[in-house]
């Protein structure tokens, strides 16, 4: 997943307004308490960082990846 996937199902599922504020100001536990914006200037991998804010936001997996998207690999670390 590239960033712009990231925000692009940001959007999509979790709307733009409400997505973009949650990706600024929700600090991510699992992340050092990081937000989603913080995470990705860190160089997090976008899948990981979208993984933790839905898991977080309690979205299920058959609602995160939007209409049109398939769930892209997890990155190899």
């Amino acid at each position: 997943m590239q960033e712009r996937e990231f925000w692009q199902l940001l959007e999509e599922v979790l709307g733009r307004s409400y997505g973009r504020s949650l990706a600024h100001d929700q600090v991510l536990d699992r992340l050092g308490g990081m937000t989603a914006v913080d995470a990705l200037s860190a160089g997090e991998e976008p899948r990981v960082v979208w993984n933790v804010l839905c898991d977080q936001m309690g979205i299920p997996d058959s609602q995160r990846w939007g209409k049109d998207h398939n769930a892209p690999p997890m990155p190899v670390r």
